[in-house]
């Protein structure tokens, strides 16, 4: 099976905002999916748990992000790592948020 293996955020940003969704998955193989996640300032992240471990990339924006017990700020640069069923979640976005999203092994839907 052939994979696409290179992309640029900003096609990646495109493609999203054609649809009517906040996550657009452009990759899933077994071991892994990932997606970017985009938030809009004020708006709020209706997330739950997952049943897969997860690492996010913040590429732009600002806001905060809990996890579990801990919270702190996020923005561009910021990288997370939330275990598989833990309550998580952005809030207080300052500016909108896009966000890569890393699910090990692929997200189960």
């Amino acid at each position: 099976m052939s994979h696409i293996h290179f992309w640029k955020i900003s096609a990646l940003e495109e493609q999203q905002a054609k649809t009517s969704k906040r996550y657009l998955e452009f990759l899933r193989v077994p071991a892994m999916s990932a997606g970017v996640y985009v938030l809009p300032a004020g708006g709020t992240d209706l997330q739950s748990p997952h049943q897969e471990d997860e690492m996010y990339y913040v590429v732009r924006g600002k806001g905060w992000m809990r996890v579990g017990a801990e919270s702190q700020p996020v923005g561009a640069g910021s990288v997370i790592f939330v275990e598989a069923r833990v309550e998580h979640r952005f809030y207080d976005i300052a500016e909108e948020l896009v966000v890569l999203v890393f699910f090990a092994p692929a997200e189960t839907n």
